[in-house]
């Protein structure tokens, strides 16, 4: 394990594997090294093209946590990243970490393109939609002491799952993984802010975004997600749709590793 220190001295753990481009890898909500092997993975089997960063995203894992929380402190924990790198970085991202990159995009970090997995954003009513209280919820439930609870609204109200199937995930051992985590859900929450509402993207959010985005969904996913990929790929003049086939809201290192390695052609790269 290694580390960077942010902006704000808050400690940033990461694995970096193989010489090359940098690739930085951001998961998304609950997420991190310990619980998520595909980034080292993914790290192994690009070995030799890219040095693939894989970090536990700030109050999870091995990685500090420094209050108040803001994004601007995530888009920093970024940046540590990449100068630690010493050159611009494409950013892999998955689900609520594809929010987090392209606000690291927009804000003018030395990013040369975006790869981005399913973000999670719904711009019809017609599907499952945030609770436009989910924010305070959460920070309610941490600010009592119960991270189960927190947990709970996260599967049902942001993953979308009947409450009887979190009832079984509860007596499973990915459960206390999640709860760990869970005063985390509502930094994903602040990230996300509107994109899961069922109204039309922000115009101006990402106007800043000029690299390459690549938007992937699984042709298995479901339905609001890939329409939302479908949103996101649309919203950017620089981005791109593809769809991943057998792949739900996940796919695997050996799927994922042959596009990333396609994104070695794009211009910041090739101008190192």
């Amino acid at each position: 394990m290694s580390t960077v220190t942010s902006a704000d001295g808050t400690t940033i753990a990461f694995d970096a594997y193989g010489e090359g481009a940098a690739l930085i890898v951001v998961d998304g909500a609950t997420a991190h090294r310990a619980v998520n092997p595909v980034n080292a993975e993914l790290g192994a089997l690009l070995s030799d093209d890219f040095r693939t960063y894989a970090y536990d995203r700030r109050g999870r894992g091995e990685s500090g946590d420094t209050a108040p929380y803001a994004i601007q402190r995530e888009i920093e924990d970024i940046a540590a990243l990449i100068e630690d790198a010493g050159r611009p970085a494409i950013i892999s991202a998955w689900s609520s970490g594809c929010l987090l990159a392209l606000d690291a995009a927009g804000a003018g970090l030395p990013i040369a393109g975006l790869v981005l997995f399913e973000p999670p954003v719904i711009v019809s009513d017609a599907f499952h939609v945030l609770p436009s209280d989910y924010v305070e919820q959460l920070d309610a439930f941490i600010a009592e002491g119960r991270r189960d609870k927190a947990a709970e609204l996260f599967m049902t109200a942001a993953v979308g799952l009947p409450p009887e199937a979190v009832a079984g995930i509860k007596q499973s051992p990915m459960w206390a993984p999640v709860e760990e985590v869970a005063h985390t859900i509502a930094y994903d929450g602040r990230i996300m802010g509107t994109t899961m509402s069922g109204k039309p993207l922000p115009t101006d959010r990402w106007a800043g975004v000029t690299v390459p985005v690549l938007v992937l969904h699984g042709d298995k996913t479901w339905p609001m997600l890939a329409a939302g990929a479908e949103a996101v790929a649309a919203h950017l003049p620089t981005a791109a749709l593809r769809v991943i086939p057998g792949a739900d809201h996940s796919t695997e290192a050996a799927t994922l590793a042959p596009i990333l390695r396609e994104c070695l052609t794009w211009s910041a790269l090739q101008a190192l």
